[in-house]
């Protein structure tokens, strides 16, 4: 398992299906910061030797505890996952969903009750099926704005 030192800020990328992963290594070039992309294993290594590789075992939310333990103000957290959105923001990280939305203190409690919600939903009804829309192009062009702009932020 890799191990990166907690200097600095840095991207922290939940990695395992996130649809992102090529633009965060782009944007971090442009801004020349480290990129640690968390996953529990079969991801192809970046030849960016900002971006490092780190390989979780296998099991129920280990990536999103080692971004959890790990992650802080001054970092930007990239993930579609709202219970660690929620405590990578109540650790003071700034955290962006792979289309572009941020979710903040203003914001995180709403997203994660209706994440909740739709769980209960579904759950009561075995024939509600996903329903989400498809990841597209002006998705990809909001997280690359938006994670410019968070990079930006950080440096200020």
């Amino acid at each position: 398992m890799g191990q990166v030192e907690n200097s600095g800020w840095r991207i922290y990328v939940d990695a395992d299906a996130c649809p992102v992963k090529a633009e965060v290594e782009r944007v971090a070039a442009r801004h020349d910061v480290r990129v640690a992309m968390v996953s529990n294993g079969g991801i192809r290594p970046s030849a960016d030797p900002r971006v490092q590789m780190i390989y979780v075992p296998d099991g129920p939310d280990e990536a999103d505890k080692w971004i959890a333990d790990r992650a802080g103000p001054g970092d930007v957290v990239v993930t579609g996952d709202i219970p660690l959105a929620a405590k990578c923001v109540a650790a003071g990280a700034r955290v962006i969903k792979h289309n572009g939305e941020p979710l903040t203190q203003a914001n995180i409690g709403n997203v994660l009750a209706t994440r909740d919600l739709m769980a209960d939903l579904r759950a009561a009804d075995p024939f509600r099926q996903g329903g989400g829309k498809t990841f597209g192009r002006e998705d990809r062009s909001r997280f690359l704005d938006a994670l410019d702009r968070a990079l930006r932020m950080g440096a200020a």
